[in-house]
């Protein structure tokens, strides 16, 4: 989680703990010059307090916090204009207006989704991911749809991902995974009440999972073998459209398609010359009719 997510969601937090976060959430840029006295004094705290605040938060203490802040505030003064994710334009907004907000929205949704990923857990994607003899993706909604563009990329590596709640199939699909599987789950608020089930059988089964969510409270973290965050400044409900969240998945799954590419790279670039020819020149490739000569 972004250091100023969890400023803002504050789970675990004391209300002197919470006293603290509130005055640096109001004061974000001169934070980085104040020294530990200097906020305890201005938060009514003290030196102790301010110190088990940044183990909190997790840090060694105040100096590696203040450090880990300068680098957020330096990145929040140099990014892009700021958009709401949920609201990113208005009635008033011109169409050029409009096409520059959303482009900063997909940029900073993707800014924001890097930060948070970790290379050792996309490696542990993969390899679970090249272990499993079969693949069923768990979507729902626009969701589904970022699962269905992973599917037609990993055909390009020969692996035929199966998305398991087409046709409302998902029960039958769930019951017919074996510990030689894996099952993705992707959804950004976590909160699909079958998934628990599902999970859970998961487990108890000995069935791999994965989980690629924007909701970094979710109790489904607790269940799977292996969680990654995308968490985005969007509502559940009022906003609209689903743009930040859906920008984040794509870019992680095109990430993870690009890490198991690379894991097996001329391989993969032969193979691809292999079919290419095949499609366009090959047995496969289209026979221009005696109309279309003339």
């Amino acid at each position: 989680m972004l250091l100023i997510d969890k400023l803002k969601r504050q789970k675990g937090l004391t209300p002197t703990d919470k006293q603290i976060a509130n005055y640096i959430l109001e004061n974000m840029t001169s934070i980085p010059s104040l020294g530990i006295e200097e906020l305890a004094k201005q938060t009514y705290t003290s030196h102790s307090a301010i110190v088990r605040f940044s183990k909190k938060i997790g840090f060694d203490g105040y100096k590696q916090f203040r450090l880990a802040l300068s680098e957020t505030v330096y990145k929040d003064l140099h990014q892009l204009g700021k958009v709401d994710a949920n609201f990113p334009f208005d009635a008033t907004d011109t169409t050029s207006q409009i096409s520059k907000k959303m482009a900063d929205l997909s940029i900073e949704a993707i800014r924001k989704a890097s930060e948070q990923l970790d290379a050792d857990t996309l490696d542990t994607a993969a390899e679970m991911f090249t272990r499993a003899d079969r693949i069923f993706l768990f979507a729902q909604g626009d969701s589904q749809i970022r699962a269905r563009s992973f599917q037609n990329k990993m055909v390009k590596l020969n692996r035929f991902l199966m998305i398991a709640e087409e046709y409302a199939d998902q029960a039958w699909n769930a019951a017919n995974l074996s510990k030689k599987d894996c099952a993705v789950f992707i959804t950004y608020g976590a909160k699909i009440s079958q998934y628990d089930r599902y999970i859970k059988y998961f487990a108890k089964a000995g069935i791999p999972t994965i989980l690629l969510t924007g909701n970094p409270t979710s109790s489904l973290h607790k269940l799977v073998d292996l969680s990654i965050i995308a968490a985005q400044d969007e509502y559940d409900f009022l906003k609209v459209g689903t743009f930040s969240s859906q920008v984040a998945f794509e870019y992680i799954l095109d990430t993870l398609f690009s890490v198991l590419y690379a894991k097996e790279y001329q391989k993969n670039l032969i193979n691809l010359k292999q079919k290419h020819g095949i499609i366009e020149q090959g047995a496969l490739a289209e026979i221009s009719s005696p109309d279309d000569l003339n």
